[in-house]
């Protein structure tokens, strides 16, 4: 039972994990276009 239990959390952290670096890979490109914008 624990077993489960933590394959389930390991999952949801990997999940959670990739969620974040999807969303900080997001603002830097948002920051590069930003910049590079902003010298035209």
């Amino acid at each position: 039972m624990s077993e489960n239990l933590f394959q389930a959390l390991e999952m949801l952290g990997q999940g959670m994990l990739g969620i974040f670096v999807v969303l900080g890979l997001i603002a830097l490109l948002v920051v590069l276009m930003q910049k590079l914008d902003g010298k035209k």
